[in-house]
């Protein structure tokens, strides 16, 4: 089971998470290409340390939204969106070669996410970035997404994704973060939830219906607080049950 941390979200003077103790213990890391967060000195940083640990990188592609985090939707034309995905994986893939690694898939951050997630013309700018860039390039995104339907009809590779730190709606959707309770900070119910996952490929909902996941990868968010506690009981509680970590895709 691969586990992901959204990483590289820091930007100037600002720090956000702790990077370099992430990577200690992630397999994948989704790094931030500068549209949400990140700028190239930590971006360069962050695949050099991924690099040297034989962390997965993928590029964390966002809407154009610094002030916003990523996390506000944009109305944006699928072909403008498809120029900005594309962009950000170039841009991440020059800091992954000098490295001496690549990127080998994307994942959409927050509202993008959210979106391409139901959204046909979004989901198919971002698998179309791809394809443009490199059609071996893998998809992460939600179980049953528009992101899934798209890619497959690509002919690109998806896998998908659950979060182990945020809670979900009966219709298989993340409790948005404006809800109380969407974000679950309690690092054993974390953990516990997390093995779950990846044991039995279901979580329980915020009305205790069991979705089915089947996730091929599971995520801890790196600005969560108290992120890196939660990614190692993660880990350990993954080990423990006889589940070894290890990325979806490999970083050579």
């Amino acid at each position: 089971m691969d586990l992901n941390s959204d990483l590289g979200e820091g930007f100037g003077a600002w720090r956000m998470g702790d990077d370099e103790a992430m990577l200690d213990i992630v397999t994948s890391a989704n790094v931030a290409c500068g549209f949400h967060a990140g700028d190239p000195g930590v971006m360069r940083r962050v695949c050099t340390l991924a690099a040297e640990r034989g962390v997965t990188i993928g590029a964390h592609v966002g809407y154009r939204d610094l002030a916003g985090f990523g996390r506000r939707a944009l109305d944006i034309t699928p072909e403008d969106l498809a120029d900005d995905v594309l962009y950000q994986i170039g841009a991440l893939d020059a800091f992954a070669r000098a490295a001496g690694s690549r990127v080998r898939y994307v994942k959409p951050h927050g509202a993008l996410y959210n979106t391409a997630a139901v959204d046909p013309d979004q989901a198919g700018a971002v698998v179309e970035a791809l394809r443009r860039y490199e059609p071996g390039l893998a998809l992460l995104c939600p179980p049953g997404s528009e992101m899934r339907r798209q890619a497959e009809k690509a002919g690109i590779a998806s896998y998908a994704e659950a979060f182990a730190d945020r809670a979900y709606t009966p219709e298989g959707h993340l409790v948005s973060r404006r809800e109380p309770g969407a974000v679950l900070h309690e690092a054993d119910a974390v953990a516990e939830r997390a093995v779950a996952m990846a044991t039995t490929g279901t979580v329980s909902a915020v009305d205790g219906q069991v979705l089915a996941l089947n996730p091929d990868s599971l995520c801890v968010h790196g600005d969560t607080p108290g992120a890196v506690e939660l990614a190692r009981r993660i880990r350990d509680g993954l080990m423990t049950a006889g589940v070894k970590p290890a990325p979806f895709v490999s970083a050579g």
